[in-house]
């Protein structure tokens, strides 16, 4: 049996076991949460190299992409370099194959994203595929990078303004620890209701807010107005909150094992294992070529039933 274990800075009490077949091979795919306890992380990075067929990290991106640049945080680096033997991904080879065509399915074959349908992304440089997906469907985009991970309530239109923004910003931004950007630990538990009072606006005016979904759940308003959520890494209880909160529709864009998306990093991690090469050789071809095989299709829960 195949193992694929995702790593995370995140919290414990989202963590989970699965057991599946993919192509006529048996994973035992997990998530092993951290609660933001970096050098715990670095110490079970070290405890699974060697012992599983590919490691995913989770609740920390290593790349970001805006445009044709690629940016690295520092700390994502420090747990990568920490994994000698075993492939380690941290889901951005599929943030730009999967979640890319996911957005193109939806416009093909489903009446939620359009020409002119108003898009909030949480953050677009973690998932510059999805967001390049969107500018190209003619949607009406905001990008909340700044918003959500810096607090500046400026919304950014276009990726142009957005690729001009990161080259300014991002050498600096990725020097900075991890969690002074993103939630991690025991803050993917709870909503920063200042925040979520004081951006509140942005979700009220979008009809689809995609991205991350702990900065979704963590910013997200009182109550929404029936909007589509489009993301991944939801359990059974996130999928009820979003319901309680008023949500219309989630979409995930990777596959759902026992009620539950993991994150991309660790489904990176099981197209790597059935792949057979080495990262560094794997072209976004060959990620399309295996996604067709699996017939990995975004995944439509209605909620307002």
């Amino acid at each position: 049996m195949k193992r694929v274990v995702s790593v995370s800075l995140g919290s414990s009490k989202r963590d989970h076991q699965v057991q599946v077949e993919l192509l006529g091979e048996q994973f035992e795919i997990s998530r092993l949460g951290v609660d933001g306890d970096f050098e715990r992380a670095i110490a079970k990075l070290h405890q699974l190299d060697g012992q599983v067929d590919a490691i995913g990290l989770g609740g920390i991106d290593v790349y970001v992409y805006a445009g044709n640049k690629r940016y690295a945080f520092n700390d994502g680096l420090k747990l990568m370099e920490a994994v000698k033997t075993t492939p380690v991904v941290d889901g951005s080879g599929l943030k730009n194959t999967l979640e890319r065509d996911a957005v193109k399915y939806l416009m093909q074959n489903t009446d939620v994203v359009k020409n002119g349908t108003r898009v909030l992304m949480v953050s677009a440089v973690d998932r510059f595929g999805m967001a390049e997906a969107f500018a190209a469907a003619q949607c009406d985009v905001t990008y909340g990078d700044l918003i959500f991970a810096a607090g500046i309530p400026y919304p950014i239109k276009t990726l142009q303004e957005l690729e001009e923004i990161a080259a300014k910003l991002l050498p600096e931004m990725t020097r900075l620890p991890f969690l002074m950007l993103y939630p991690t630990g025991q803050k993917q538990e709870s909503r920063d209701e200042d925040k979520a009072e004081k951006f509140a606006q942005y979700y009220h005016d979008a009809e689809v807010i995609a991205g991350d979904f702990h900065f979704i759940k963590r910013y997200i308003p009182d109550k929404l107005d029936g909007q589509t959520i489009i993301t991944n890494t939801t359990t059974a209880s996130d999928v009820e909150f979003l319901r309680q909160s008023g949500a219309g529709r989630l979409v995930t864009t990777t596959p759902v094992f026992e009620g539950r998306s993991f994150g991309t990093n660790v489904i990176e991690g099981v197209l790597v294992t059935l792949l057979g090469k080495p990262c560094d050789n794997i072209t976004p071809e060959d990620y399309l070529d295996i996604i067709k095989k699996l017939d990995f299709k975004p995944r439509i829960f209605e909620l307002d039933n």
